[in-house]
């Protein structure tokens, strides 16, 4: 399925007050940005999906405690459920209005913490990744959407508020992530404020690829799956090929709620 470009209205999705937070913060909440019928379709075509760990693609990431987070991730937005969430008019209105009319999907995947066993992400910047794929420039930003709950409770988001000022920072490669140089760690906790980001089914976080970011393990009864849609801009395609995913790819939005609208999953 593509749905023509000229035939979606251009959405402004932001009030001044979340583009504000976005310049200053780093981040913004968009409450209930899929509702809660979107939400119970989308979760569910992605337990039946991705539960198994032989799944296709399906990741193993394991903490330092030796926890395990499931982590899937695709290169393309198809014509399928996944292609049709990253390509929503919703979301892809927020990346072009922060990014530029030439945004495009850099990538998007679902993380899955189940209970008891999903694991920590130690402190990092998306930008720590993707400038070693060949990004030239942080024009990139991410859209995560809480599938379950998501509280401090069973390993939410967590933010340093601001820390996108300070730029890309030294990453270094320990057990098996991409964290933060300690030392420039050490002195960002001292100066920014660190926020549990606590979010409802359906709430969307918005945050730039230069905003510290880390989650504890899921200690709880209950699961932490979140979905994220990470974009790019057009000027900014890796400038050489490290990475199976990131190049440029025609954005060709569909109408909001589309995926919600599909028979299949997958």
């Amino acid at each position: 399925m593509q749905t023509a470009t000229a035939n979606i209205m251009e959405t402004t999705m932001l009030t001044s007050e979340q583009r504000a937070d976005y310049q200053a913060n780093g981040y913004f909440i968009v409450p209930a940005l899929l509702n809660d019928a979107e939400v119970t379709m989308f979760r569910d075509t992605a337990r039946q999906d991705l539960t198994d760990v032989d799944a296709d693609g399906l990741m193993e990431k394991t903490d330092a405690e030796g926890n395990t987070t499931l982590l899937k991730m695709w290169h393309s937005a198809d014509d399928n459920v996944y292609g049709y969430v990253v390509r929503d008019e919703r979301l892809v209105a927020i990346a072009r209005e922060l990014i530029g009319p030439d945004a495009y999907v850099y990538s998007h995947k679902m993380t899955m913490k189940n209970p008891h066993r999903g694991g920590a992400w130690e402190w990092h910047q998306d930008y720590g990744y993707w400038y070693q794929n060949k990004c030239l420039a942080p024009d990139m930003m991410s859209i995560w959407i809480a599938l379950d709950p998501s509280h401090a409770s069973n390993g939410c988001l967590q933010v340093l508020r601001r820390s996108h000022s300070l730029g890309r920072l030294d990453h270094r490669r320990v057990d098996g992530q991409t964290v933060v140089d300690a030392e420039y760690l050490d002195a960002a906790l001292e100066r920014f404020d660190l926020v549990h980001v606590e979010m409802e089914p359906g709430d969307a976080l918005v945050f730039h690829c230069n905003l510290l970011h880390r989650s504890d393990a899921n200690t709880s009864d209950s699961p932490r799956w979140g979905y994220i849609a990470s974009y790019n801009a057009a000027a900014n395609t890796p400038f050489r090929d490290v990475r199976e995913y990131g190049h440029y790819q025609e954005l060709v939005p569909v109408p909001a709620g589309t995926f919600a609208g599909t028979s299949f999953a997958g």
